[in-house]
């Protein structure tokens, strides 16, 4: 392990392309310095190159180098889930990580807690590469992957890390700290009460789009609109994580009424609730717990779909706040 842990990080720094595993998700790494090597992120994705890249740090130490400023609130949220999944979107020092950014004049910052991501950071880091973009390593609004098979499902000929099956198994929660306020921009594992109580302030939960560019290349005020129609955080379009299957939230009564109108052998469920199916008709088990359920979602997601089924009904999640980032990933997929 520790020759491949050094050769991913020589791959960065020669500016070519790494499957890189982190707690949340598989990432599509390449050096956020280097402009050819987001270039080929973004090429490779199939991604628009107005959406910005999160940019994943070995430490807070790097933070200086992108953020032209860090509010208290943000240095606390660092302290408090830092190595961890959340995302920092802070106003970004001119000049740096252009690409990456998607033209924004802000940056996402994360600092990832897997064990050999943050070995592979060092490394590169040791070798000039500051800081590594790494959206999903999947391509553009498909589902999300969790293991290094996954990854090669996509890109067969990319170099991966295999680092396991991802333990919290979502995207990071994203926390825009470049208004003067804490503004939640993407659920995750995180709550809003935890983040508020970090913070020390009410963290809002924003219903307005995000911040575009004007043709001056600074950001307009935002504007009234749903944050999911702008690009300008990562992973916040309103249709992603979307298998090839038409993904549907339905309620269990809602289940039981449609699919004995339904093609049995062209639907798959994927429900926490008891019920036996009926026959020829393919039934995976959902966690009744939150946490587990993330863990779990783009692995059932990508199983399902492999089923060859034309539909994956998904049970409702519970109205809780600590089932958000799951039922934020399964409206997007079903968009």
């Amino acid at each position: 392990m520790p020759a491949d842990i050094a050769l991913a990080a020589q791959t960065l720094a020669d500016g070519a392309l790494l499957g890189l595993p982190t707690e949340t998700v598989y990432g599509l790494a390449a050096d956020a310095l280097n402009p050819q090597a987001v270039a080929a992120v973004f090429a490779a994705k199939g991604r628009p190159a107005d959406h910005p890249l999160i940019v994943h740090v070995a430490s807070p130490a790097q933070v200086p180098l992108f953020a032209s400023d860090v509010p208290a609130f943000a240095r606390a949220l660092m302290d408090a889930y830092w190595p961890g999944p959340l995302t920092l979107i802070l106003p970004r020092r001119p000049g740096v990580a252009d690409a990456a950014a998607g033209g924004h004049d802000t940056v996402a910052l994360r600092c990832p807690s897997h064990p050999l991501a943050q070995q592979v950071l060092q490394q590169a880091l040791a070798l000039g590469v500051q800081g590594v973009a790494a959206p999903s390593a999947n391509l553009f609004g498909r589902v999300s992957p969790t293991t290094a098979a996954h990854v090669r499902q996509a890109f067969p000929d990319l170099q991966v890390l295999d680092g396991g099956a991802c333990d919290v198994g979502i995207e990071s929660t994203i926390v825009d700290a470049s208004r003067g306020k804490p503004v939640l921009l993407r659920p995750g594992m995180l709550t809003l009460a935890a983040l508020s109580e970090v913070c020390g302030m009410p963290v809002s939960r924003d219903t307005v789009a995000a911040a575009t560019p004007t043709e001056t290349g600074s950001h307009a005020p935002a504007t009234t609109g749903s944050l999911a129609s702008t690009p300008a955080a990562p992973g916040s379009l309103a249709s992603h994580y979307a298998p090839r299957a038409r993904v549907r939230l339905m309620t269990l009564a809602d289940m039981q009424t449609a699919l004995p109108t339904s093609p049995k052998a062209r639907v798959a469920l994927w429900l926490r609730s008891a019920w036996l199916v009926p026959p020829g008709v393919k039934r995976l088990a959902m966690p009744g717990d939150a946490a587990a359920c993330a863990h779990e979602l783009f692995a059932r997601l990508h199983e399902l779909d492999a089923a060859e089924v034309d539909e994956i009904w998904v049970e409702t999640p519970p109205v809780d706040a600590t089932w958000d980032g799951v039922r934020d990933r399964l409206q997007r997929a079903s968009a």
